[in-house]
C-alpha cells in the first residue's frame, strides 16, 4: 500500500470556541482536508472557524441540533466519503489532543498494518501521569468489559477518542447505526470487528485540560453495561451462530447448558434438603458439583478461542487495490 496517503481530519465542535482555532492552526501541512463539525454548539464555534479561519483545507458543517459526538464524527465521516480521501483522523476541538501525533495514527494504516487505530494512554506508565486514579481504575475496568463485548482483546483504553479510519473500511460500516453520543467510540469497534477490521493501538499521553466534561458516570453507567451487554449478545449470534459455527460455538453452548444444569440441580436439592431437614448426600453435591465444573471449564475454553481469533488481516489493503 502507498504511504503517500490522502488524509482528512474531523473534528467536532461543542464549546470549544476558545481552543479550535488554535486545534486548526496545529494541523500539520501533510492533512489535505479538514472537516469542522459545529454540533449546534451554543458557543457558535463553526461561525468563528467561518470567519476567523483562512485556512483553505476547512470545511465547516453545521448541524441543526445536537447529535452528539458520535453524530458529529458520523457527519465528518460522510463528508470524506464524497471527497477523495484515504484515511480519516478525529480529533477533539478541546485541545487534549495533540495534532502533531497524526501521522504515527496514519503509520500503521499506510503500513497496511491496521485498518483503524486508536490512542491508547496505558501504554506507558510515563503516560498516565496527571490521570486522576478513579479515572484511571475505571478505564482499566472498562477495558476489560470492551474487550468482552467487542472481541478486541488485545487494546486497551476503549473510550479514547483520538482514532484513525481508512475510508474503504469506513464504507463498509452502516454509519446510520453508530451510536450518536458517548458510546461511539465502543460501537466504533463492536461495527469494525463484525467486518473482520483490524484495530492497532498507538501510545499516546494523557492531557487533561480546565474544560469541564459533559459525561456524568453515574447517569451513564446503567446505559453503558446495558449496550455492553447487548454487543457481547449480538457479536456472538453474529460470529458464532451465523457466519460460522465452529468449535467456540460448541465450547459456549455446552458451558453454558452444564452451567444451568449443575446450578438448577444443586439448587433443587439444596431447597429439598432445607425442606426436609435431610442433609445432601455426597452424590448429589457432586452430581450438581461436576456439571458446573466442566461448564466453567468449556466457557473458559470459549473466551481462549474468542481471543485467539482476533482479526488480524488487514482489510483496507485488499479494498483500496478493489476501489
Amino acid at each position: 500500500m502507498s504511504t503517500s496517503l490522502r488524509i482528512a481530519v474531523a473534528i467536532p465542535c461543542y464549546k470549544v470556541r476558545a481552543q479550535i482555532l488554535g486545534v486548526i492552526a496545529a494541523i500539520p501541512p501533510s492533512v489535505q482536508r479538514i472537516y469542522v463539525v459545529d454540533d449546534k454548539c451554543p458557543q457558535n464555534s463553526g461561525a468563528l472557524v467561518q470567519s476567523e479561519c483562512h485556512d483553505p483545507r476547512v470545511r465547516v458543517i453545521f448541524h441543526e441540533e445536537n447529535q452528539g459526538v458520535g453524530g458529529a464524527i458520523a457527519s465528518a465521516y460522510r463528508a470524506s466519503l464524497e471527497e477523495p480521501v484515504d484515511v480519516v483522523v478525529k480529533v477533539d476541538g478541546d485541545g487534549q489532543m495533540d495534532p502533531a501525533l497524526i501521522p504515527h495514527f496514519v503509520r500503521p494504516i499506510a503500513r497496511g498494518k491496521a485498518d483503524y487505530t486508536k490512542g491508547n494512554r496505558f501504554y506507558r506508565p510515563e503516560s498516565l501521569r496527571g490521570m486522576p486514579p478513579i479515572r484511571l481504575f475505571g478505564n482499566a475496568a472498562l477495558s476489560f468489559i470492551n474487550k468482552l463485548s467487542t472481541g478486541y482483546w488485545s487494546i486497551m483504553d476503549p473510550t479514547n477518542g483520538y482514532t484513525a479510519i481508512h475510508t474503504s473500511v469506513l464504507r463498509e460500516l452502516p454509519l446510520h447505526k453508530l451510536e450518536k453520543r458517548y458510546f461511539f467510540e465502543t460501537d466504533m469497534l463492536y461495527r469494525l470487528n463484525t467486518v473482520r477490521a483490524v484495530v492497532r493501538d498507538v501510545p499516546m499521553d494523557s492531557v487533561y485540560a480546565d474544560e469541564e466534561s459533559s459525561l456524568k458516570v453515574s447517569k451513564v453507567l446503567p446505559e453503558f453495561m446495558v449496550k455492553h451487554v447487548s454487543r457481547f449478545f449480538r457479536r456472538y449470534v453474529y460470529l458464532y451462530l451465523l457466519r460460522d459455527f465452529n468449535l467456540g460455538s460448541l465450547y459456549s453452548i455446552l458451558g453454558v447448558f452444564l452451567c444451568l444444569l449443575g446450578a438448577i440441580f444443586g439448587l433443587m436439592h439444596w431447597a429439598m434438603s432445607d425442606a426436609t431437614g435431610q442433609p445432601a448426600t455426597s452424590g448429589t453435591v457432586m452430581l450438581a458439583a461436576l456439571p458446573l465444573i466442566i461448564g466453567i471449564q468449556f466457557l473458559i475454553a470459549f473466551l481462549h478461542h474468542d481471543v485467539e481469533r482476533v482479526p488480524t488481516e488487514p482489510l483496507s489493503v485488499d479494498l483500496a487495490d478493489d476501489s
